[in-house]
């Protein structure tokens, strides 16, 4: 064995097959490794619902029979992997971070997503971490406390995918499956220092839908780019059970390497005056704009003629906390994060004429990015406009914002129009606390996105420091 057990744990998926193809290691290896990466990290940043160390096992040992006989299994035969806990998952409860969800049922079937990565030889190693029915872009839980960041524990992971996120960052599972309703993949991605894709809506199939409906799609979270678009080409395809699926998509993979010589690609440091976005943040987004300049890129500074849509997101997500909620009793319904009780409020009083104007607004949204992408093949922006701030809140002390989109208007809006869109690693702050830049493209362009973020990757525009004590 050319790599040391120990150092398992921090390879990339494709790494990690690569060890398998070639006998230097096995499946059971880097699981064991991933498990005893969960032991140190849960106390640290409180990322895992569960692990599961005998189911774990199990799989990985099947895997490594596969492997003996030269029959590995789909894409990911024998990798480490996390699973947000929203996701149904076959033989485990789904507990949403909500003390109103009992622990005896056990899903009796996989999401879909869930079941093309057991399809796919996947380990399943653990569930991470959401907020409360991943309604807010923070990783905190009446049910499962607060998950701090692996940089620095007393700061946010990020969420609703914080979980995820801050169990790749420390190594504990290769590949972490999020969902992404308003930035809950990209925002945590950005926090921790790693990469993140919410897909084009429909591309990976979503079920059951959830409270949000079409906001929401299914993503990979990962080391790397190329590590997520392998995971991406696993998870997508077609499921009788989503009913909002457009036709199957080519895979991203083969395109990966074709780079971004020619592509156009417009810049917007701050959707045109409307976002104040830090000077830490600012810098590290125009240094990766330079990287793909130099990779022949063609830049120009340029806005989408948009408004911010939050007022419209508004009524969407509120409308959503309100139908989820409408089925629980006043005793469970004070049970619950004061900030979902109030936005369950709120969505209760919208009528249908103010739900209706908000979808168009939607509409329009995605009619007006829509005609911004026949002039650029992709748009740059900050992830978010900060870097993370204390775990355990819903938006930054002293900052005047009352919800969390106050802090997250690069993210939503491409859940409305149902965009591709990445968040990229492009730095760390004073405090070493990661930022992120994020990538968009046309609905259907998700191999736009992959190939611009692998640029930056194998450029190492990209590459920041490890988690302390990783």
């Amino acid at each position: 064995m050319t790599v040391p057990v120990t150092d398992l744990a921090d390879l990339t998926a494709r790494r990690l097959l690569l060890g398998y193809r070639g006998g230097e290691f096995t499946p059971v290896d880097a699981t064991r490794a991933a498990l005893e990466r969960i032991a140190a990290a849960q106390p640290r940043v409180n990322a895992f619902v569960r692990s599961d160390a005998e189911g774990a096992l199990a799989l990985a040992e099947a895997s490594a029979d596969r492997w003996r006989r030269g029959e590995p299994r789909g894409l990911l035969d024998g990798v480490p992997v996390t699973v947000k806990d929203l996701l149904p998952q076959r033989g485990t409860a789904a507990l949403h971070g909500s003390l109103t969800v009992g622990e005896g049922v056990a899903a009796a079937e996989d999401a879909p997503s869930v079941a093309r990565l057991r399809e796919h030889g996947a380990v399943f190693v653990g569930r991470t971490t959401t907020s409360e029915f991943g309604w807010k872009a923070v990783t905190d839980s009446p049910r499962h406390g607060v998950t701090g960041n692996p940089y620095d524990p007393s700061r946010t992971a990020g969420g609703s995918s914080g979980g995820g996120a801050a169990a790749v960052a420390l190594g504990a599972g290769a590949l972490a499956l999020g969902t992404d309703g308003g930035g809950s993949i990209r925002v945590p991605a950005a926090f921790c220092g790693i990469f993140g894709l919410k897909p084009t809506h429909g591309r990976v199939p979503l079920f059951p839908a959830g409270p949000f409906g079409t906001l929401t799609q299914v993503g990979p979270m990962a080391r790397d780019a190329a590590d997520a678009a392998l995971m991406l080409d696993a998870i997508s395809g077609t499921d009788w059970r989503d009913g909002y699926q457009p036709p199957p998509a080519d895979a991203v993979g083969p395109t990966l390497e074709d780079g971004v010589r020619g592509l156009r690609i417009a810049y917007s440091p701050s959707f045109g005056g409307q976002v104040a976005v830090r000077p830490a943040v600012a810098s590290a987004v125009r240094g990766a704009v330079s990287a793909l300049a130099g990779l022949g890129a063609y830049i120009e500074e340029a806005d989408p003629d948009i408004a911010d849509p939050v007022e419209a997101f508004h009524t969407l997500w509120s409308a959503g906390t309100a139908r989820l909620l409408h089925r629980l009793g006043p005793r469970q319904r004070q049970s619950l994060d004061p900030g979902l009780r109030a936005s369950a409020a709120a969505g209760a009083r919208i009528g249908a004429v103010e739900y209706l104007a908000a979808v168009d607004a939607r509409a329009e949204l995605g009619r007006r990015m829509g005609r911004f992408h026949t002039s650029y093949d992709l748009l740059i922006t900050p992830t978010v406009p900060i870097t993370a701030f204390e775990a355990g809140a819903e938006v930054p002390a002293g900052s005047g914002h009352r919800r969390w989109t106050g802090w997250t208007p690069f993210t939503y809006p491409f859940n409305m129009t149902g965009q591709p869109a990445a968040s990229v690693p492009c730095g760390v702050d004073a405090d070493g606390l990661p930022i992120g830049v994020q990538l968009s493209a046309a609905r259907h362009a998700d191999a736009l996105v992959l190939r611009a973020a692998h640029a930056l990757y194998a450029s190492e525009a990209a590459a920041i420091p490890a988690p302390p004590g990783v």
